[in-house]
């Protein structure tokens, strides 16, 4: 089928390939290695989710590498040469360098075919399971019609739309990555809590709470859905991610179900990429809710107007 644009998405959206792999979608995956061996973030084709937490929890401490210059060229001039306006839903500028490569490349696709290609890089300040979710609605607005730069400002402003909260069993493998700073690893590790973060509207890692005991965390993050979901959004599923906790996500749904009847639920397992900054035993609540800059006190609101100006 011939859409009125293309999407580029990147391994970050933690989806499963036989939700990607369609007509109209080109998949560009992180990379990661450990002890001078490379891997491709290739959506658990390679290796199951139990494969590669059980080698995280054995010892392996495995970096992340955004696309190359090479990887992003490639696929913008093929964009380019195809004839139809595509748009790249990057993973958030706030915790990966990805937007700025994309850019660059961008920038050397423009200089070579002319300042009017339709070429849209959009840095969607979220990763992980809300970015599954973004692109998840995304291919359904491309497939009903949406030109590029309709899809490129609809993601601008959706990305404010969606929401997350999510638990880790420990700090350490964020503050390896240099996700937050070591002060908070060391403390939260001190407490023995299971910290609970989200995305602020930077795009970076935010904690906003920390239970003692999953289940107690679990509670909290069924307590941020009910203050934030959108009730108006019926028919949009939860994105429930898991780091290789799957008995988790039961218990999350059967919470979740209890405070709210018609949820439905998309389970996602948090991948490679995603997965080698927060480790074993990540859980996620991903959901559409209220616009999350009214959350922002009158002060910061102007203070991000002036930034954007």
């Amino acid at each position: 089928m011939n859409y009125k644009c293309n999407l580029i998405i990147d391994s970050c959206c933690d989806l499963p390939k036989e939700m990607w792999d369609v007509p109209g979608v080109t998949m560009l995956p992180f990379s990661y290695s450990d002890n001078m061996a490379s891997y491709v973030d290739d959506s658990f084709q390679s290796r199951t989710p139990h494969e590669f937490y059980e080698w995280i929890g054995k010892g392996a401490m495995p970096t992340t590498s955004q696309p190359s210059q090479m990887v992003y060229e490639e696929a913008f001039r093929a964009a380019v040469e195809s004839g139809v306006p595509t748009v790249y839903l990057c993973m958030s500028s706030g915790i990966s360098g990805a937007y700025d490569g994309a850019l660059m490349a961008l920038d050397r696709m423009k200089r070579e075919f002319g300042e009017g290609i339709e070429l849209y890089v959009v840095d969607t300040l979220i990763g992980s399971t809300p970015l599954g979710l973004l692109v998840q609605e995304a291919m359904r607005l491309q497939q009903s019609g949406m030109t590029a730069r309709e899809l490129a400002d609809w993601a601008l402003e959706a990305r404010y739309f969606t929401h997350i909260i999510f638990m880790v069993e420990d700090l350490e493998c964020l503050h390896r990555g240099g996700r937050i700073p070591a002060s908070v690893a060391v403390a939260g590790t001190k407490l023995d809590v299971k910290p609970l973060l989200t995305f602020d509207l930077q795009g970076k890692l935010s904690i906003i709470g920390a239970s003692r005991g999953r289940k107690k965390g679990m509670k909290r993050m069924v307590d941020f859905y009910m203050k934030n979901r959108d009730v108006d959004s019926l028919g949009k599923p939860i994105a429930v991610g898991n780091a290789d906790v799957p008995h988790d996500v039961d218990k999350l749904e059967a919470l979740l179900t209890k405070q709210d009847e018609g949820a439905m639920f998309l389970n996602l397992n948090i991948g490679p990429t995603i997965g080698c900054h927060v480790g074993p035993g990540m859980l996620s609540c991903c959901f559409w809710g209220n616009d999350r800059r009214k959350n922002l006190s009158v002060s910061d609101r102007i203070a991000n107007r002036v930034k954007s100006n």
